[in-house]
């Protein structure tokens, strides 16, 4: 089918929409000949300027202050689902996170059309079809809406660069559609946002990851002391180690983490399963640091050390020290 139209559900915090929401546009413009944004915050408006940067011409906001009190879910469904019998969107995009998931999969039940999750990509041929990698990043798929009713798809964050079109303001159409008293019932009562030292780990620059082969949770503070010396790195984690309990899943890079596309990549004692490499292979360089000479993450690796990372890691910030001395 021939894309006329394309809506992406743009959360916003702080006035600002997510990153991700910016990649969307990014591509959606790519795709579709109207490219508008949907967001439902007290601030909404507020990140019109940003999102008609990047493609949308228009902005539906829900800007009554109860948004920022609501669990998104299910009201934003209700309101997007009104929305979309009447301006008839050919494909609605949202970012692959929490809020919007669940956003996305009350949609779908409401309107009774599939959603198709964990995307790297969307294209227009012979009808709407999302991208992605299967069985651990090993087979890549294509998955075709087909039958009446909109497309709606969930893409993984990273999967496109955001580029600004150059285009003014989005115009703020106000979302005035009341939200159900059930809804109501759950509130959040405190939000509580991580403190970091450094860049968020999806944006950063330069991504220090560590993996089992760093022995023991204590010694990820050695990674600490790279990035610290670096200046503009994050630190990050394959799922092992999470699962281990050595440090939060917010570290983790991969299939079930986050996607990253840094300019560079420091993988310590990390083997390269492909649940991992599937998050940071898009990375512009890679370097690897293991003991075992035939771990697969040596084939991604523009630079593989053959070495024990608890002896590499330290000559390593402590010969960095020394140049910036």
């Amino acid at each position: 089918m021939a894309l006329g139209k394309i809506w992406v559900f743009a959360e916003i915090a702080g006035g600002k929409p997510a990153p991700v929401a910016l990649e969307l546009l990014t591509k959606a413009r790519s795709l579709a000949g109207t490219v508008e944004a949907v967001a439902f915050a007290p601030d909404a408006a507020d990140a019109a300027a940003e999102l008609g940067a990047h493609g949308a011409t228009t902005l539906y906001a829900g800007t009554d202050p109860l948004w920022g009190e609501l669990l998104l879910g299910g009201p934003a469904a209700d309101a997007l689902a009104s929305l979309m019998h009447e301006h008839k969107p050919d494909l609605v995009l949202f970012g692959m996170n929490y809020t919007s998931r669940d956003v996305a999969g009350r949609l779908a039940a409401k309107l009774g059309v599939p959603v198709i999750a964990n995307g790297l990509d969307v294209s227009d041929g012979d009808g709407v079809s999302v991208h992605s990698s299967v069985f651990g990043g090993t087979l890549n798929v294509a998955t075709r809406f087909e039958g009446g009713g909109p497309a709606i798809a969930i893409i993984r964050p990273k999967s496109f660069v955001a580029e600004p079109s150059g285009g003014g303001p989005a115009a703020v159409t106000q979302v005035t559609s009341p939200i159900d008293e059930k809804h109501k019932a759950a509130r959040v009562t405190d939000q509580v946002a991580d403190v970091a030292a450094g860049p968020k780990l999806e944006e950063a620059p330069i991504v220090i990851s560590g993996g089992r082969g760093l022995g023991d949770p204590k010694n990820f503070e050695l990674l600490d002391q790279l990035a610290a010396v670096l200046g503009n790195a994050a630190v990050g984690a394959s799922r092992a180690v999470v699962d281990a309990g050595w440090v939060p899943y917010a570290m983790q890079v991969g299939q079930t983490g986050k996607t990253v596309k840094p300019a560079v990549y420091l993988a310590f004692g990390i083997s390269g399963a492909m649940q991992h490499t599937v998050g940071m292979k898009g990375a512009k360089a890679i370097v690897a640091v293991n003991r075992d000479e035939n771990a697969p993450i040596f084939k991604l690796a523009d630079l593989g050390v053959v070495g024990d990372a608890l002896k590499v890691l330290p000559a390593l910030v402590e010969e960095l020290q020394r140049r910036r001395s």
